[in-house]
């Protein structure tokens, strides 16, 4: 080999060592937010300070990765979306009817969407974050779309397929659909779990009663 391909080499070695410390290193900051969103009282906000003490790294650590606390929520948040659409693909694979792939896809991600009160599952998103998704949505649409990608990717091959097996209606936007069914899924977790979950509770599954909505609408 020449000089020229040995420090190519040399350099690259170096470069993705320096990647994967800074992977670990930011990952330690999210981890640490994370931790910190499930275990505050409601209402009760931390500060980047909490952060850095949490990860046991430095403030100027944290600003070399991130411009401050929101670009912090917004990589936690892009980070919970990844981990829900992967969570949610393994949980819909084992489904072959196209039609029972959606109707599970709907269920999945309602349970998903629901915030977890203090103390209970960590695994799932505290209410804090899905307070964070709505105001997402309403201040900063472009960033939330980036956001919620994987969601929707999974979404959309989940539809044109139920589309594609005249299970579906094909004659609307694909797109404009994955929008208004995943914010319903969304929301409507979010509000039964502010609002206690127990009005309507004798009536059955609230996740199975939207999906019912959903497919078959409001018409007699």
């Amino acid at each position: 080999m020449t000089d020229a391909s040995w420090r190519e080499q040399a350099v690259s070695r170096s470069l993705d060592s320096a990647r994967v410390r800074a992977e670990s290193r930011v990952q330690r900051f999210i981890d640490a937010a994370f931790e910190l969103l499930v275990d505050s009282e409601p209402g009760k906000d931390f500060t980047v300070q909490d952060v850095v003490e949490k990860s046991g790294q430095s403030l100027r650590s944290f600003y070399q990765y991130f411009g401050g606390k929101q670009e912090l929520l917004l990589a936690l948040f892009e980070e919970s979306v990844r981990t829900t659409a992967e969570q949610l693909r393994a949980r819909i694979e084992g489904e072959n009817d196209p039609l029972e792939r959606l109707h599970r896809f709907v269920i999945e991600y309602y349970a998903q969407c629901r915030p977890s009160a203090r103390g209970k599952g960590k695994k799932k998103a505290p209410i804090a974050l899905a307070e964070f998704a709505q105001q997402l949505m309403t201040a900063h649409p472009e960033e939330a779309t980036h956001a919620f990608a994987p969601i929707v990717e999974l979404f959309d091959e989940v539809l044109d397929t139920a589309v594609g097996a005249g299970a579906i209606r094909g004659d609307l936007s694909g797109r404009r659909i994955a929008g208004v069914v995943l914010e319903v899924i969304m929301f409507n977790a979010f509000s039964a779990t502010i609002g206690g979950g127990t009005r309507g509770a004798e009536r059955g599954d609230p996740a199975e009663e939207l999906w019912d909505l959903l497919v078959n609408g409001i018409g007699a």
